[in-house]
């Protein structure tokens, strides 16, 4: 069931007043996939009278007042994806289209949308109940960070948008206690995974480098995002402190990840996989295509890629739901209007991590002084793809379903060292759950870039690529690998495009057409050395393109036009330098998803 986003819709269920309101930069979709839906479906299911304000106009009162004032908080999210992300290019330019805004036009979230719905709060309820950040764009600026839309380093988001409390992660847990200690008059400032200002220092926290000393000195900067960095694991991780201008930042552990349990919990909630209708009069929400029919299967990323945010958000240790829960997800998904028997997607983050983790890192937290994945698989983390072989082979029997595809990207080094279970996992995928192609992150070819990256050097690639040739050959089928690569990364030269291009053309057989223009997204690895222009892991000063001008042309060394090789084809193919092209999806990259404080 949709919650209220009208003052009728809040009586007819019989409510005067509403606990919580939440305040979004998407049009309002109800799905596992969407974290303001999770977080108030969540909130509903523990007995709270919740309702969704979405995309309210920033110039005037009518939207954000019409639900009237809540009784314990307002929750506020920019939506899945970086306000500045989702309204700019890496280019700078301003994206006229927006997968979640009905009838897909950009000109309904504002830039620093949290910011900006926190001052439209305050403008109409000045002395209001507490305000909480979260999401993606709350999450990713809870502390000081380089921001690469102003080319500076700036506060905490909770300092520039005068809010009371972030609630970083994913936000269940956070959320329902936070609500229960406010309902209840008690003090919540040990609540794990949340951020608030202090006037003094908490005792026993770590105290971070100053948003002073971190905006002046790349040093300092450094130091500060690695402490911060190393403090993220939940079940290790110290409560944080920094100075900004007169006040302390406190920053609590990291909640616990959710059980199997836990995550049945959440995603057997009852979603109604669909937009709400006050927005069917502005057109079709584009996202909804693929989120709909798909199934999230885990959460969670010990990957660590260092341009990624996932760890930093999602978290490094993977939480999967049961078996049983995703199959009566497929059951619901089978039984709705529309479904033509195609599982979009069943996966996560990296689809091949479901359903195993480290012990180790369970028990104990993850190791402080190495990751799981690189710079090779770690030994303690044993991968094992039985239960992913399991459940898609029990999905298949699902009554309605024809197919379920993994379009989310696969981690072929991980697959790779499973020695028991790896090869036959990609059989069963390449047989019957990819439609045409496989997506891959290879990234780049360059050992130097790679290390940058925190990826994989070439040799699994080219084991995988020609496993993978062969499985297809052995059954029959035209399909080929869909190779994401990454452009001006930090550390990454115009020559080293060149290399990339040319290990394409010969290696993987393709001219890769999905190219990311590196976008420095705030709180990652990636972004610290494109600010400092070192690596902080080695120590050592790095070549970063900076110039517009200069990334731009990074990227058309890899996608330039070539007639030798086919490059002419439209932007809907991908071509294969030996002739042979297929219709891409219109499905792009994933992007950070959910937004308060979910994802």
């Amino acid at each position: 069931m949709f919650l209220p986003v009208t003052p009728e819709e809040v009586r007819a269920r019989g409510w005067k007043q509403l606990d919580v309101i939440l305040v979004t930069g998407d049009s309002y979709i109800d799905s596992p996939y969407v974290g303001i839906s999770v977080i108030g479906q969540c909130l509903l299911a523990a007995g709270y009278r919740v309702g969704i304000i979405p995309q309210p106009d920033i110039a005037s009162g009518a939207d954000i007042t019409r639900l009237g004032e809540p009784e314990l908080f307002w929750g506020v999210t920019g939506g899945c994806i970086d306000s500045l992300i989702a309204n700019h290019t890496a280019s700078g330019k301003k994206r006229q289209g927006d997968d979640f805004t009905a009838g897909g036009i950009n000109n309904r979230r504002p830039d620093r949308a949290v910011i900006a719905y926190t001052n439209l709060i305050r403008r109409h309820f000045r002395r209001t109940k507490p305000i909480i950040l979260g999401g993606v764009e709350a999450s990713l600026r809870r502390i000081a960070h380089y921001d690469f839309w102003s080319n500076r380093v700036r506060r905490s988001i909770l300092m520039d948008a005068k809010a009371d409390l972030i609630v970083y992660g994913m936000g269940e847990t956070t959320v329902l206690e936070l609500a229960h200690r406010l309902r209840d008059g008690r003090k919540f400032w040990d609540v794990r995974g949340i951020c608030y200002a202090a006037a003094e220092i908490k005792p026993g926290f770590l105290e971070l480098p100053s948003w002073e000393e971190a905006a002046a000195d790349p040093a300092a900067l450094e130091k500060m995002f690695l402490a911060f960095y190393r403090n993220q694991d939940s079940r290790t991780a110290s409560g944080l402190c920094q100075k900004q201008d007169t006040r302390w930042l406190i920053h609590t552990p990291p909640a616990l990840p959710l059980t199997e349990a836990e995550m049945d919990e959440v995603y057997d909630m009852n979603f109604e996989r669909a937009v709400h209708p006050c927005h069917h009069q502005e057109g079709e929400v584009r996202a909804l295509e693929t989120i709909r029919f798909s199934i999230p299967t885990h959460r969670g990323c010990y990957g660590e890629c260092h341009f990624c945010a996932i760890a930093v958000h999602e978290g490094r240790t993977v939480s999967s739901r049961s078996e049983a829960s995703i199959l009566r997800e497929a059951a619901v998904i089978a039984s709705l209007p529309g479904f033509k028997g195609y599982i979009l997607d069943v996966g996560g983050p990296t689809a091949n991590m479901y359903g195993f983790e480290c012990k180790k890192k369970l028990a104990h937290g993850a190791c402080p002084d190495r990751h799981c994945l690189y710079p090779t698989v770690c030994e303690s983390l044993r991968p094992d793809h039985g239960p992913q072989i399991s459940l898609l082979g029990k999905l298949r029997e699902v009554s309605g379903v024809k197919q379920a595809i993994v379009a989310s990207g696969i981690r072929y080094d991980l697959l790779l060292a499973d020695r028991k279970h790896g090869v036959p996992y990609l059989r069963d995928v390449v047989r019957r759950h990819i439609s045409g192609k496989m997506k891959i992150a290879p990234e780049h070819s360059e050992e130097r870039v790679l290390a940058c990256m925190g990826k994989p050097g070439t040799e699994s690639l080219l084991i995988f690529r020609d496993l993978f040739r062969k499985l297809t050959a052995q059954a029959n089928k035209e399909q080929f690998l869909s190779c994401y690569l990454i452009a001006a990364h930090p550390g990454c030269t115009q020559a080293d495009m060149e290399s990339l291009r040319r290990f394409a053309e010969r290696e993987l057989a393709l001219h890769p057409e999905q190219v990311q223009l590196f976008t420095p997204a705030p709180s990652t690895l990636s972004t610290l050395m494109y600010c400092t222009e070192r690596n902080p892991l080695t120590g050592g000063s790095l070549f970063v393109e900076k110039t517009a001008a200069g990334r731009e042309l990074q990227k058309q060394i890899l996608v330039v036009k070539n007639s030798r090789f086919g490059y002419g084809k439209s932007k809907d193919h991908q071509t294969n330098v030996e002739g042979k092209s297929w219709a891409r999806t219109r499905t792009s990259r994933k992007k950070t998803r959910r937004s308060l404080p979910k994802r």
